[in-house]
């Protein structure tokens, strides 16, 4: 038994919708065959994947079905996390997901699920990422006051939402946490942030996300040990398409 993750597949057998890295990059072609092939080469239907946002272009629960039948048939149990992109998915509405796939798909926001001894939280999160830039003077330039306002907003909502999952992971007596999240911890320009001063309060073993895509991106925030965490990006391009193993 094994627990593993991966993100942003960016799916659309329905929605005509796609990025233009994945009609560009080559990483990108056909990438949904190879992806399920690794899965069934390193996967069993005793382990857990879980998918850190970005599952589908589509719309809406019906352009998403194939997509989401899609993640239904690969192996074992499947745990996802809501992204940026995932329209069909309101934030509200988790419980009436979790009842409509009951047995097949685990979504995780407001909420937790366990693995072995572990408490697995997780948000969509927010990471303001630009444009902006350090001056001459290390002041940041680039982003107007509605902007900033929005992204103080956002970080605010997301952040009370973890907090509460792993409150409630807590009280049900749970001690050992892998946060999960879409958007990376930190943005460019940061060191720190709220969400890496969380895992630091609930003694996270590891913090997992995704977001990034492309060579030029990659790097955009923490990735390996900092203050006894381990922080992993696990965006699919990034993996070439293998889910990375998070436990044995």
């Amino acid at each position: 038994m094994s627990l593993y993750a991966i993100g942003d597949l960016h799916l659309h057998f329905q929605s005509e919708l796609k990025a233009k890295n994945q009609i560009e990059d080559k990483i990108w072609q056909n990438h949904e065959a190879i992806f399920k092939e690794n899965c069934n080469n390193v996967m069993t239907d005793d382990d857990t994947l879980v998918l850190v946002g970005d599952h589908s272009w589509g719309k809406n629960l019906a352009e998403c079905e194939k997509d989401l039948e899609y993640i239904c048939d690969l192996p074992g149990r499947k745990i996802l996390l809501r992204g940026n992109h995932d329209m069909f998915w309101d934030a509200k509405k988790t419980d009436k997901l979790n009842e409509m796939f009951a047995g097949k798909l685990e979504f995780l926001q407001n909420n937790y699920f366990v693995y072995a001894d572990y408490a697995l939280v997780g948000t969509k999160g927010y990471t303001f990422e630009g444009p902006f830039y350090l001056d001459q003077y290390g002041y940041i330039q680039g982003w107007d006051e509605a902007e900033a306002e929005h992204a103080e907003k956002m970080v605010k909502r997301e952040s009370e939402r973890l907090i509460a999952s792993f409150e409630a992971a807590k009280a049900d007596g749970y001690k050992k946490f892998i946060m999960f999240l879409h958007y990376p911890p930190t943005n460019i320009l940061q060191t720190n942030s709220i969400y890496t001063k969380i895992a630091e309060q609930y003694k996270v073993e590891q913090v997992i996300y995704g977001h990034c895509h492309g060579e030029s991106r990659f790097h955009d925030s923490i990735i390996g040990k900092k203050r006894r965490i381990k922080y992993s990006l696990v965006s699919g391009d990034f993996l070439r398409w293998k889910p990375m193993q998070i436990l044995k």
